[in-house]
């Protein structure tokens, strides 16, 4: 079974997330095995890769409950508390947020999650007090900057500072769809429309079946129909 495991983490580490599901699998339904931790986490997180979140809470829930390894329990935590806000389980995100400060875990990533977890619930003046916070440890994360622009944008407060944020986390990582919809989301309530559809189309191109960036693209494209529609009925 050890080189059963060793061979699934290989496969995890190449990014062949299914296969390495496969392994891991065979060795939690072997009979007699004891199965151990590192199995369950690496089922987790390859549930996570193939977008499967309530089959990976099941595991990384798991692991949490028992774990005796401080570092790799608030691993489990924070990626727990990430799929709990996707799936609108706030409360446990909260919780276990919470719990990972409680262990002195004021960290960036720590940090953007409770950001992300504030505005997915409409606090929006929380979510930029985390990222701000996140921004003082580390000013050129780009997630950080990302999610501070666009939740400014999403308010429609001080545009110019979320444009900058935003352009900032697209200059670090240039290909990310998400940063791509982002400054395109604040290009739109600038009211430039232009500059807006040539992002959206970039990050719909990258990522074309992602709901929100699905909504901004429809979104700025009737405005700019309604925009077209008004000008000819002049």
């Amino acid at each position: 079974m050890a080189d059963i495991f060793s061979e699934a983490v290989k496969l995890y580490g190449l990014r062949k997330y299914e296969e390495s599901l496969r392994r891991l699998e065979s060795i939690l339904l072997s009979d007699g095995q004891e199965v151990s931790l590192d199995v369950l986490y690496y089922i987790g997180l390859c549930y996570v890769r193939i977008s499967k979140p309530d089959e990976a809470m099941q595991f990384l829930e798991q692991v949490v409950t028992v774990c005796k390894d401080e570092t790799r329990c608030n691993q489990c935590r924070l990626i727990l508390a990430v799929l709990y806000v996707q799936t609108g389980r706030f409360t446990l995100a909260d919780y276990e947020l919470r719990k990972l400060l409680q262990n002195g875990c004021q960290t960036v990533p720590v940090l953007t999650a409770l950001g992300y977890a504030a505005w997915a619930q409409k606090r929006t003046n929380e979510a930029v007090d985390w990222y701000a916070k996140a921004l003082e440890i580390e000013p050129d994360n780009a997630t950080a900057l990302n999610g501070y622009g666009y939740v400014l944008a999403c308010d429609s407060k001080d545009l110019t500072r979320a444009l900058s944020l935003c352009r900032k986390a697209l200059e670090i990582v240039p290909d990310s769809a998400a940063y791509l919809d982002s400054i395109a989301w604040v290009y739109y309530k600038l009211g430039l429309l232009k500059e807006a559809k040539s992002y959206i189309k970039k990050a719909k191109a990258r990522n074309p079946r992602h709901d929100e960036i699905l909504s901004h693209y429809r979104v700025i494209y009737e405005q700019m129909a309604d925009n077209n529609h008004a000008i000819k009925g002049r």
